[in-house]
């Protein structure tokens, strides 16, 4: 079971690592093509992807660590921490895409492109898993 883990926490690391490159890959292309609004844009968006699914992660393995330690409790408590990852991230992205679109001028399609970042690091992980030779233990 633990190489499962440890396969599976791989493949975590590797869409962080690939998320944050294609952000920055992006973000000096924006630089050089288009703008410095544009690339701030896309690094703000690709650090913020790169936040939201890590912090969706942790939540996900607090709430996984929760059930499996209170199984079979009559009442499950749940620590508010969990609850505020699972609502912060979202408050977070919102209020920094309001200051950066209202206040710095940074266009709204540089800003999605950088959220993309992740998507892209996903679809990244996808092709690996299923063309790589990399493949988990039974």
């Amino acid at each position: 079971m633990a190489a499962n883990e440890s396969y599976y926490a791989a493949a975590e690391r590797r869409i962080e690592y690939v998320t944050l490159a294609i952000g920055a890959a992006a973000t000096i292309a924006a630089a050089v093509f288009w703008s410095m609004y544009a690339a701030a844009g896309i690094a703000v968006g690709a650090v913020l992807g790169w936040l939201n699914y890590r912090w969706l992660k942790q939540g996900v393995g607090a709430l996984a660590g929760l059930a499996k330690a209170q199984q079979g409790a009559e009442k499950v408590r749940v620590p508010r921490s969990v609850y505020v990852k699972f609502i912060g991230r979202y408050v977070l992205l919102i209020i920094v895409a309001y200051v950066i679109l209202t206040r710095l001028k940074v266009p709204v399609e540089s800003l999605l492109a950088g959220f993309g970042a992740l998507v892209v690091a996903v679809l990244a992980e996808i092709i690996w898993q299923l063309f790589g030779t990399n493949k988990p233990l039974a």
